[in-house]
């Protein structure tokens, strides 16, 4: 049993700033997430991104935000359960919240903060017959270990950040072959991206294909050859160890709608005086809350996360007097 003062249910930008907000109060936090790394959006979907609207940084990339919200919350020592989905609560004996995922890890708090963005993230599976048989079979949807791929030949789709990202990873010395294929021409991805993987298919690096897609996956067992219909030029046969289908992630509320909150358009609705939902003891910050007025912005998500620090140390601790006090005067003490 994992016991914490706050357990945060989603680990991006807005769950890692509460990290620090809370440990300024000497509160302990706990973040869960359904992916594999912390971050969110920013860190699986858009790590190059440029992001304008976060105070004091004219732009920084959204992988450079996390890292730096990575390392303002280090000093207070988050604990993590990753690659792991916030399945179901109950209350014990002592009025504390009992969380369980969906792999059976088990989680204690009397505060739970929702901070899920928006929602649980499901890869967009593209529609190729019998493809279930083959997932974690030489099929993944999100790369977790790149040393699975040591040596292998991999195929790639995509069009976006994740897809050239990855693509430019395993090319660089991972993988024995590495093939993108997008159907489009036009990458959507970071232009600097764009160039190195166009760089790398000009040396052999990457096989590059573009107005191709896959249509038809084959193997025993295990992955053996993908069918790659192109635009113009009709059909080829690709052997390969992987196909890495890299479509984004669709977000949905997932278990969290099951919990007895108020919900509103696949949002939970809360009170604006401290983000508190219906049920006490949970709030919800960041883009998965609804209240009129809502602006679905980070710089929003981080002023919500100081207001609900502040309510969930005054229900944790009702005896004490809560003074803020500003970090220019006491500097930052962690743990």
């Amino acid at each position: 049993m994992i016991q914490t003062d706050i357990l945060i249910i989603g680990a991006g930008p807005c769950g890692l700033f509460t990290v620090f907000e809370a440990g300024l109060l000497k509160l302990r936090c706990h973040l869960i997430d359904a992916l594999p790394q912390a971050g969110g959006q920013c860190s699986e979907i858009y790590p190059k991104k440029p992001i304008y609207d976060i105070p004091a940084y004219p732009s920084i990339l959204a992988g450079d935000l996390v890292d730096k919200l990575m390392e303002q919350a280090a000093p207070f020592q988050p604990g993590f359960t990753l690659g792991e989905r916030a399945e179901s609560i109950e209350k014990d004996s002592e009025d504390q919240f009992i969380l369980t995922t969906n792999r059976g890890t088990k989680h204690r708090a009397p505060i739970i903060a929702i901070a899920g963005g928006l929602g649980c993230f499901e890869p967009r599976k593209p529609p190729v017959p019998g493809l279930a048989a083959l997932e974690d079979h030489g099929v993944e949807y999100i790369i977790k270990d790149p040393e699975l791929y040591r040596g292998k030949r991999v195929v790639i789709s995509g069009g976006g950040d994740s897809a050239l990202d990855w693509a430019i990873f395993l090319a660089d010395g991972v993988a024995s072959e590495v093939t993108l294929i997008h159907r489009r021409q036009e990458f959507r991805g970071h232009l600097d991206s764009v160039q190195k993987a166009m760089d790398m298919a000009a040396t052999g690096k990457i096989q590059l294909l573009t107005d191709s897609e896959v249509t038809e996956a084959h193997g025993d067992g295990a992955l053996k050859t993908l069918v790659v219909k192109h635009k113009t030029e009709g059909e080829l046969t690709l052997e390969t160890d992987h196909w890495v289908p890299l479509f984004g992630l669709s977000p949905k509320l997932g278990p969290i709608a099951d919990w007895n909150l108020n919900i509103n358009k696949n949002a939970v609705e809360v009170n604006t005086f401290d983000y508190s939902t219906n049920i006490p003891g949970i709030y919800a910050i960041g883009d998965i809350n609804s209240y009129p007025g809502k602006l679905k912005l980070i710089l929003c998500g981080f002023h919500e996360a100081t207001l609900m620090v502040q309510s969930a140390f005054k229900r944790i601790y009702p005896d004490k007097n809560l003074v803020l006090k500003y970090t220019t005067v006491n500097g930052i003490n962690g743990f």
